[in-house]
């Protein structure tokens, strides 16, 4: 069987789930020309617990963890199966993690594969973000994934390089700060050179825009998983590039 590739998205705004620009035609794209996997395992910025935690629920359901938007994005459900088989491999492949049979999808998630499978017809699981564990150990989680390439799974980032939601600047819906451009052109250099010390010891590496572009790591850390499952073999390229109101970095991050 064919290796995955390994794909890291800035999903941004929920709201994407429903738009047709640029962005949301680059993942289209991408679920289009990738080769069809077997199943996508999502590590999201929207799924946070204590340990590690892999979603194991045969028909997970649509999580829509948001609130103050439209009706059309509460009345839109993603029902992919879930697959308990590599959900329990994958399990067995972290220290200590354990199933979860209560989560389902969150929006990190299906506003994602909403473009790229739109008939929901790849099986979906998830894997957790322990927020006890360092930058490193993240980034060692996403090592201990890696195998599952071989077997057909696409592993899916979802999260945003820079996420400020508290500087948002709804005026200029395509703007960065140069703080934010900056730091998301930082990491992009970091991730070409498979700088790792600069990946996870961002604030001390990067600097002052870090404290601006990661307030609270949750969006960034899908990036370490997916680097941690990437290989130096892997060529890394970049299937979107851009800016939403100032401090949201849509960069997404390919290895194949």
């Amino acid at each position: 069987m064919r290796q995955m590739p390994v794909l890291f998205v800035g999903h941004g705004s929920p709201m994407n789930a429903l738009a047709k620009n640029a962005f949301s035609e680059s993942l289209y794209k991408l679920g289009a020309t990738l080769p069809k996997p077997q199943a996508v395992l999502c590590v999201s910025a929207h799924w946070e617990t204590q340990g590690t935690q892999v979603l194991y629920n045969a028909a997970p359901p649509t999580i829509h963890d948001f609130y103050g938007f439209p009706k059309p994005l509460f009345d839109l459900q993603y029902p992919a199966r879930g697959p308990l088989g590599l959900a329990h491999e994958t399990q067995k492949l972290l220290p200590q993690a354990t199933l979860n049979e209560k989560w389902g999808l969150d929006h990190g998630t299906w506003s994602v594969l909403v473009h790229m499978y739109p008939h929901a017809d790849i099986p979906v699981f998830q894997v957790s973000l322990d927020i006890n564990k360092t930058p490193t150990q993240h980034l060692e989680m996403g090592r201990q994934l890696r195998s599952l390439r071989e077997k057909g799974i696409l592993i899916l980032g979802s999260g945003n390089i820079v996420h400020n939601l508290a500087t948002l600047n709804w005026h200029e819906p395509t703007a960065a700060y140069p703080w934010a451009q900056e730091f998301d052109l930082a990491v992009k250099k970091a991730l070409e050179e498979r700088d790792e010390v600069t990946l996870t010891n961002f604030e001390e590496k990067i600097g002052a825009a870090s404290e601006l572009a990661v307030p609270t790591p949750e969006h960034y850390l899908p990036l370490l998983y997916c680097l941690g499952a990437s290989q130096t073999s892997d060529a890394i390229s970049y299937p979107y590039e851009g800016y939403e109101m100032g401090s949201l970095s849509m960069r997404s991050v390919l290895w194949s």
